[in-house]
């Protein structure tokens, strides 16, 4: 049985090839259909040809704030800079007011997967036109939104995929 994608996205055939795999081992690693997978259910090794192309932000606990835990090399290309383990507002000063912070908060409090495709919301390599990503909300305790699970691919004006 194949995942339905987020009510707000095509369907899944239409979807880049890396971000389709990343839902499904996202689906597949659920431990029960109510519950969300917590990063003790997560292998980077299930996925390892993904990893460039993915990053972690988890939320600490009770606020509003998100700390890069893992960057792929891909992502870290594109942003041109390694964030890894720095809190995602003092990377990007002025977060709190960005439509791309508030959007994850609301990835946070929704606890649903979210595909998106469009322009980078974020200040990237000027060769960069487009993305297309999920997000996927992931719980310790199967319910409560600690963790968000991201891949990104990359487009440039051409359209065709960047850091191939």
């Amino acid at each position: 049985m194949h995942p339905a994608p987020p009510s707000e996205a095509p369907p899944l055939a239409e979807w880049h090839p890396k971000v389709r795999r990343l839902f499904a081992y996202w689906h597949s690693i659920r431990p029960a259909p109510e519950l969300l997978p917590g990063r003790q259910h997560f292998d980077p090794l299930d996925i390892a040809d993904l990893m460039p192309s993915v990053f972690m932000l988890e939320r600490a606990a009770g606020s509003g704030r998100f700390r890069y835990r893992l960057v792929g090399t891909r992502v870290v290309g594109a942003m041109q800079r390694d964030v890894t383990g720095q809190w995602y507002d003092e990377a990007h000063p002025g977060a709190p007011d960005h439509p791309l912070h508030k959007y994850f908060l609301e990835r946070i409090k929704r606890g649903e997967p979210t595909w998106r495709r469009g322009r980078p919301w974020l200040h990237v390599d000027p060769d960069i036109y487009g993305i297309e990503q999920v997000v996927l909300p992931m719980a310790r305790d199967g319910k409560t939104v600690d963790l968000l699970l991201i891949i990104t691919v990359f487009f440039g004006r051409d359209g065709q995929e960047a850091f191939r």
